[in-house]
């Protein structure tokens, strides 16, 4: 599903440590929740500039994670997650023109279900 080297290299060179890829998209699900609670925020209160500053961010997570699929190993899961994050990153453009915060509720919604999901299928990795 994941080539995890992608990421896990980008965040290390980013001096994050990381105990294991499975950690790691687990730390790229949480902080497109928290980058999004920031982006409704700042949406609520007018501030364009932080509005993009955070959905920018998000754009970056979701970049990186469709970056670090592996198509060939990862199937279908890999091909349904690819169609996934592609459309997240168009919900987020539309929200950033319309100031739509329900589309980002949209995108945290679908999210919060992948990290449940991913927590599920990874604990025994994580452990």
């Amino acid at each position: 599903m994941y080539g995890n080297a992608g990421a896990y290299n980008a965040y290390n060179q980013n001096n994050i440590q990381v105990e294991s890829p499975y950690k790691l998209i687990e730390m790229m699900y949480e902080g497109i929740l928290r980058f999004s609670m920031q982006a409704k925020k700042s949406i609520r209160e007018n501030n364009v500039e932080k509005k993009i500053y955070w959905i920018n961010r998000i754009t970056n997570i979701f970049i990186e994670l469709l970056n670090s699929l592996d198509m060939d190993a990862g199937g279908d899961i890999s091909h349904y997650l690819n169609g996934l994050y592609s459309y997240q990153l168009q919900t987020l453009s539309e929200a950033n023109i319309e100031n739509n915060e329900e589309k980002i509720d949209g995108v945290i919604k679908v999210v919060k279900g992948l990290l449940e999901a991913w927590r599920e299928t990874t604990k025994n990795e994580m452990d």
